[in-house]
Parts: C-alpha cells; sequence; structure tokens
C-alpha cells in the first residue's frame, strides 16, 4: 500500500483558502471573487512588520496613516459592483493597492487615483511585480477621471460625506458606485446606480468604517 506524501503549500497559501472559506461563511458567494481572494498574494501589500496577520478577516495601518481593508470590505464590495471582464472600473483610494489587484483579477480595466504620491508608487511597484495590470494616478479622487470613462463601476474606500458629484457623472448609465457615506465617526456602504442621465438610485448595504475621503468633493485635509 503506498501511502501519498502530505500536500506542500506554499507560504501563506493554506491561510488564504482558509479566508477564502471564511468570507463564503460570511455571505460572499460570488465564485469569481472568491477566486480572486483566493489568487491574489496579500501579504504583498501589507507592512513586513505586520505580514504574519496578513489574512486575518480585519484592516491594518499602511503608510500616511491610511489602512489596508478588512479582506471581508473587498470581497463585498467587489461582489457589489458586479464586475465582468473588460469593465472598465475607477477606484477611488488606492492605498496598499489590494483592492485594485483584486479588481484587475476579475478581468477589470483599473483605473486607480490616490492622493498620497509614496502610496501610489508603492503600489504601482507592487502591481506590477504581481502582473496585473492597473493606471495608477496621484490626485484628488473627489473628483474622478473623466479622460478614463464613462465607467461601468467606481468603488470608493474611503468614507465621503456624501456621494460626490464628479463621480456619479462619471458612471455611464446601468453603472454603479460603491461607497461609504457618513460622518467621520462612522458611514453606512452604499450601491449607487445611475438611471438616467441626471438620475441615481442609492442602496443601504450595511454599516462600514473606512478612513476619510478627502478632497474637493469629500472631507476637507
Amino acid at each position: 500500500m503506498s501511502i501519498r506524501p502530505a500536500r506542500q503549500y506554499a507560504p501563506f497559501e493554506l491561510q488564504r483558502q482558509e479566508l477564502v472559506s471564511l468570507l463564503s461563511s460570511r455571505g460572499i458567494h460570488d465564485s469569481r471573487v472568491l477566486q480572486a481572494i483566493g489568487a491574489v498574494p496579500r501579504e504583498s501589500f501589507v507592512p513586513p512588520a505586520l505580514v504574519t496577520r496578513s489574512y486575518e478577516d480585519s484592516a491594518l495601518p499602511i503608510d500616511n496613516r491610511q489602512t489596508i481593508s478588512q479582506p471581508y470590505t473587498v470581497a463585498l464590495m467587489s461582489q457589489l459592483l458586479c464586475i465582468e471582464p473588460g469593465h472598465k472600473i475607477l477606484e477611488i483610494g488606492t492605498g496598499s493597492g489590494y483592492q485594485a489587484a483584486i479588481l484587475a483579477q476579475l478581468g477589470a480595466v483599473v483605473v486607480t487615483i490616490e492622493r498620497h504620491p509614496l502610496l501610489s508608487q508603492k503600489a504601482r511597484t507592487i502591481l506590477e511585480q504581481l502582473g496585473y495590470s492597473a493606471t495608477c494616478r496621484v490626485g484628488d479622487g473627489t473628483i474622478g477621471y473623466r479622460e478614463g470613462g464613462p465607467y461601468h463601476g467606481i468603488i470608493v474606500t474611503a468614507g465621503a460625506p456624501d456621494v460626490p458629484e464628479p463621480l456619479a457623472k462619471q458612471l455611464q448609465i446601468g453603472g454603479r458606485m460603491i461607497l461609504p457615506i457618513g460622518t467621520l465617526e462612522e458611514q453606512r456602504l452604499y450601491s449607487v446606480v445611475r438611471t438616467g442621465e441626471e438620475a441615481w438610485k442609492a442602496t443601504d448595504v450595511g454599516p462600514a468604517k473606512f478612513v476619510p475621503l478627502i478632497g474637493r468633493s469629500g472631507w476637507d485635509e
């Protein structure tokens, strides 16, 4: 009788698959989103001092007093976008670059804006090293990037006081924006669908907690 050797896992692979199982148990049902979470190495986007915590389902601090979002939040927002390969997606708040990697893994054409040059450069470097294609720009994300639109989807990874009008107008008809809205202390996550030239429908998804969205159509710095 032969005994098959135990499978040898690459570093973090087992933790990554355990995270996928956890997210599935929490209600993430889009198989493509779960596959993307299982494929993207989150440890590449986490500061070295915190790399052992890469697959905790929690937000972690990065440079410039920002955070890499909780995996559940990344998965939920990605699921709500209903991304198909080739969709043009605008991300506001590049941060670590992890969310952009998930979007690219899903086959989106990604434009991502970050107001901190250091974060943008770090994210660009990591994304390139991992083979993910994304256009990384530095600037005020609250006014978007009209030249790349209209977009099938917009994802805002910081809390806004209201829907930024410039972003809403860069959605194509039928496109959707996922963003947290509320105070500096707490927000609600919304899915905003553009239903006409001057018409949008907002759906409250649930409570959220993000760093503030700073900019002309967000909070003052």
